[in-house]
């Protein structure tokens, strides 16, 4: 009895360390990604950017996430605080849910899903439904309309993600990822499929609310 349970304690680390190895990268690249588009709109627009945090303001994306958790944090006095809480919650655990089908190399997988397309496609479709929450749970009807506006843009501009994939599942006949890599060995379906890329990119800005797509946002970077 004493060897199953510390086989199974042994199971779960294993597959903490396993899922830990995958998220912290993702969350520091994410980190380095903003401090590029920071930069690079930065030089855009002709201002410096950061540059004081860190050697050329390379720390500064640890910075806003200290500055981010010692907020005071403001929770309306007629909100439904539950559903307050959990939408950006929810948000954040689907969008980090998908990279657990992700194949990085040969074998290289938390879960080599046979329905991996279909099972990315329900994530983000999921997570519009924190932003709705998250203007619901205020109880504001300013709120409310501003996420039905975010979540009517996030709809639209998936039915443009949705078609462009549709065409990588038709070409392959398969919805696993490691299926569609296998059948880019010959050439890349970037090459012959390039107009689909351009279309597929754009939307991909318009669906994280990146500029020039972040108008719903009402910020300016």
């Amino acid at each position: 009895m004493n060897n199953n349970l510390i086989l199974t304690i042994f199971n779960v680390l294993l597959n903490l360390i396993d899922v830990l190895v995958v998220l912290l990268p993702i969350l520091l690249s994410v980190a380095f990604m903003t401090i590029i588009e920071r930069k690079q709109l930065a030089a855009h627009q002709r201002r410096v950017g950061p540059n004081t945090v860190g050697y050329y303001g390379i720390l500064q994306p640890f910075s806003d996430a200290l500055k981010l958790i010692l907020k005071e944090t403001i929770i309306p006095s007629q909100s439904n605080k539950i559903l307050f809480y959990l939408a950006p919650v929810s948000t954040l655990i689907f969008s980090l849910l998908g990279w657990g089908i992700i194949p990085f190399g040969q074998g290289l997988t938390l879960f080599d899903f046979s329905l991996g397309i279909l099972y990315t496609l329900v994530l983000s479709s999921l997570g519009v439904y924190g932003v709705l929450f998250a203007g619901w749970s205020a109880n504001s009807k300013y709120a409310f309309l501003g996420s039905l506006r975010s979540t009517a843009a996030m709809i639209s501009y998936e039915l443009i993600l949705s078609s462009a994939i549709l065409i990588i599942i038709l070409l392959t006949g398969s919805l696993n990822f490691t299926t569609i890599i296998e059948y880019q060995q010959a050439i890349w379906f970037i090459i012959p499929l390039l107009p689909v890329f351009i279309f597929y990119f754009i939307a991909i800005l318009a669906e994280t609310s990146r500029t020039p797509f972040d108008l719903q946002e009402a910020i300016s970077t």
